[in-house]
Parts: structure tokens; sequence; C-alpha cells
């Protein structure tokens, strides 16, 4: 049964990252009136820059080019932790979410130093927003796995998330959770309203900019990783109202878990078509909304607890 369970998460680990990059794309699209590329070109993109070759600036050390792999690896071995079937990830132990906070942390640091390795003054002023804005992000991640352990008493990842459902003032808690997941999701996968993955203005940019001087394979390591981003955090979303454990109905938990997953998507695409991005100004008091989220369901669980 793991090893069946396993198999299908890798499948939506590879997979929902082009489908929800389409569906957001389709969303968008219909908003205006317009047919849209297909549910799969993001695919046909990253094949068709695979196949070129990459052009490295002159000023660039191997860093350069070792961060694009190191910021993929990192998120695939962030995703392996991360429950997104409900109660079940390949791996699982004791207090695996900080090492998926870290893992994700490492991953931005190599893609900071990556776009700073060049000696663009833009790509630099794109890594220190990014550097800026992860510090109001990174706090609300904490202390939304907190709540959630809190409320539980577990402290396995998978264990956290699935066994919300059986706590105390449920429907209360996972409210406040998914909105910071879903302000995680736009921070962390430079999304509308923090930031614009198709604008080309570089004083307006935060991820794009970093990666101005990537190309080829590279640039595909890189767009790849931020789609499987915001696949964690739209998987995370999915394990939080899934109700169903997927070690006692398999196919019931992965349907679910898809079709959440498919809907925050869309969600997603319209915000996106409804708002535009924020002032530079304005996006930390957005992202400290996570934090404020994140509060207000553990002071949810602290009257949980006491009132028992």
């Amino acid at each position: 049964m793991r090893l069946s369970l396993s198999l299908l998460h890798w499948l939506l680990v590879l997979g929902m990252p082009i489908l929800l990059v389409g569906t957001i794309n389709r969303t968008k699209s219909w908003w205006v009136g317009r047919r849209g590329p297909g549910l799969l070109q993001s695919a046909w993109d990253l094949w068709r820059l695979l196949g070129k070759q990459p052009v490295v600036s002159t000023t660039a050390s191997p860093l350069f080019r070792a961060g694009a792999y190191v910021v993929l690896v990192g998120s695939l071995l962030a995703m392996s932790m991360i429950p997104l079937l409900g109660r079940f990830a390949p791996f699982q132990f004791a207090y695996d979410f900080v090492v998926v906070a870290y893992t994700l942390g490492l991953a931005r640091i190599l893609l900071m130093l990556s776009a700073m390795d060049v000696g663009s003054s833009f790509e630099g002023m794109g890594a220190a927003r990014e550097a800026a804005f992860s510090t109001y992000a990174e706090p609300a991640l904490f202390l939304l796995l907190g709540t959630a352990s809190a409320a539980t008493g577990l402290s396995s990842f998978a264990d956290v998330i699935g066994a919300l459902h059986g706590t105390v003032h449920f429907s209360l808690i996972v409210v406040p959770l998914v909105a910071a997941l879903l302000i995680l999701l736009q921070t962390d996968a430079a999304r509308v309203p923090v930031d614009d993955p198709l604008t080309h203005l570089e004083l307006t940019m935060i991820h794009e900019v970093m990666v101005l001087d990537h190309s080829g394979p590279e640039l595909a390591a890189m767009q790849y990783a931020a789609a499987l981003k915001m696949t964690l955090y739209a998987g995370l979303i999915a394990a939080l109202v899934n109700p169903f454990d997927p070690l006692v109905s398999p196919l019931a938990a992965v349907l679910v878990s898809f079709g959440v997953m498919l809907t925050v998507a869309v969600v997603v695409g319209c915000i996106e078509s409804l708002t535009a991005r924020l002032p530079m100004r304005r996006v930390p008091a957005y992202v400290l909304l996570a934090s404020a989220a994140a509060l207000l369901s553990m002071a949810i669980v602290g009257f949980g607890v006491g009132a028992r």
C-alpha cells in the first residue's frame, strides 16, 4: 500500500506543476474572453528550453549554473516530505517539517546567490527583495506548523496535517490556515499580488529578475522549481481539507486532493485576473497577513485546549 501511495505521490509531484500552471493560464484567459494556451503548454515550453544551449555570462562562476539545479533538487526533496494525499508522505520522521522549511530556505539562498553571481545590479535588487520578503513568509510557515502540531500533539508533518480533522474546532482552525497557505503560495511561487511572473519591467520584479541571466536547461529548472513551490502549498491546502485517510481510502484521497489542488489553481487564476500587483511598499504588510492568520488559528487552538 505504501509503495503504491508513494508512486501516486510522485506522479502528483511531477505532473501537478504543469497542470496547475496550465489551469491558471486558462482561467486568466477565460476572464479576458480568450481560449488561451493548452493545459500542457508549460511542459512544451520546458521541453523547448531543455533543447537550447545555455548562454552564460563571462563574470559568472560555476555557482551560477549549479544554483539552478540545487534549487530544483531542494524543491523535490521538500516535496518528498509534503503530505499531498493527507496523512501520508514518502518520507516521514519526527519534526520533518523543520527539515522541509530549511530545505526550502537552502533553495532560496542558492537562488539569491545565483542571481548575485553574475554581477547584475538588477538581479542583486531582486535578491534583496527576495531576502526581505522571505523574512515575513518564513515565520508564518513555522507558526502554521506549530499551530497544527499543538492542536494534534504530533510531530511528523503528515501526521500533523492528517490528524487535524479530529481536533476540536477544526472548522475554525482550518479557514485561517488555508488563507495563510494561499498567501504563502503567492509569495514563494511569485504570483500576483506579491509578484507577477509575466512582468518584464525590472524595477517591479522579484523572482523573474533573479533568473534573467539563466537560459536553456538552467532556466527550465528554475521555472519548474517555482511551479513545484506552488504545488507544495496547493498540496498542503488539499491535505488540510481532505477528509479521507489515504491508507484507508486511497482512491478517494487521491481524487479529492487532485480536485482541491486544481480548485486552488482556479482561485489563483481568478485573483490574478481581478486584482493588480501590489506596490512594493505594501507587499510586507500583505505577507504579514499570513502570520496574522496563523496566529488566529493558534489562538483558537489555545482556547480549545484551555476549555478542556
